[in-house]
C-alpha cells in the first residue's frame, strides 16, 4: 500500500516553474511566428501590387495591337492607329497612382494632366495601404547596368508593334536596355517592374 502511494507521488503534474517555462517558450515561438509571418504577407502584398501595375501596362499593349478603339468621346485624329500607354510620375503625392491613356496624336507621350484630362482613360490609384512608387530608373545597354534614375517615364504601344516606346523628361538617350520601376511597401519591402523595348514586362 504504501508502494502505491510512493509511486502515485512521483507521477505528479508539472510544478509552477515547468509550467512557466513552457508558457515563456510556446510565447516566444508564437511571437516569432507572427513577426515572419507579417513580413512574408507584405512581401506578398507589394509583390501582388506590383503584378497589377505590370497587367495595366500589358492591357495598354494589348490594347494596341488589337486596334482597339478609345471611347466614343475621344476623336481620333484621320490615319491614327489605336495607341494606348502608361504614364508615371513621382512629382508630389503622385507616386500614389498613374495614368492609362490614349495617344492622340501619336507622339508616345502623355500630353494630359495628372487630373486625368486630354488623353487620360483612368488614373489608377494604389489600393495597398500606405504602398508607393518610390523610383523610376531607366538602364543602358552598357556594362555594368547602371541604373540611371528619372521622375517621370512614359510606356507607349502602337500598332502593329508590340514594342515598348519609353520616353521621359528630359529626353533619354538611345541604347535602353530597359526601364525599372520600384513599388515600395510602408515597412520598407520592394518588387520591380521592369519593360524592355521590344515588349517584355517582367515583375521581380
Amino acid at each position: 500500500m504504501n508502494i502505491f502511494n510512493t509511486k502515485i507521488k512521483n507521477n505528479a503534474g508539472m510544478t509552477y516553474v515547468e509550467i512557466i517555462v513552457v508558457l515563456s517558450i510556446f510565447s516566444v515561438i508564437v511571437s516569432v511566428s507572427m513577426y515572419n509571418y507579417g513580413g512574408f504577407q507584405e512581401r506578398v502584398d507589394i509583390k501582388n501590387l506590383a503584378s497589377d501595375i505590370a497587367l495595366q501596362i500589358v492591357e495598354a499593349q494589348k490594347s494596341a495591337l488589337s486596334g482597339l478603339l478609345p471611347p466614343p468621346t475621344f476623336l481620333p485624329p484621320l490615319g491614327w492607329k489605336p495607341s494606348y500607354g502608361v504614364y508615371f510620375n513621382l512629382a508630389g503625392a503622385e507616386n500614389k497612382s498613374f495614368i492609362y491613356f490614349t495617344d492622340f496624336p501619336t507622339l508616345t507621350v502623355y500630353d494630359g494632366l495628372s487630373s486625368c484630362t486630354g488623353e487620360c482613360l483612368n488614373k489608377v490609384t494604389l489600393t495597398t495601404k500606405n504602398s508607393y512608387i518610390s523610383r523610376l530608373d531607366v538602364f543602358y545597354q552598357s556594362a555594368p547596368l547602371i541604373p540611371v534614375s528619372i521622375q517621370n517615364l512614359t510606356i507607349t504601344f502602337s500598332r502593329p508593334d508590340s514594342g515598348a516606346k519609353l520616353t521621359s523628361s528630359p529626353a533619354l538617350s538611345p541604347n535602353i536596355s530597359h526601364a525599372q520601376i520600384t513599388v515600395t511597401s510602408q515597412k520598407g519591402a520592394t518588387s520591380l517592374i521592369k519593360i524592355y523595348p521590344f515588349g517584355r514586362i517582367q515583375v521581380n
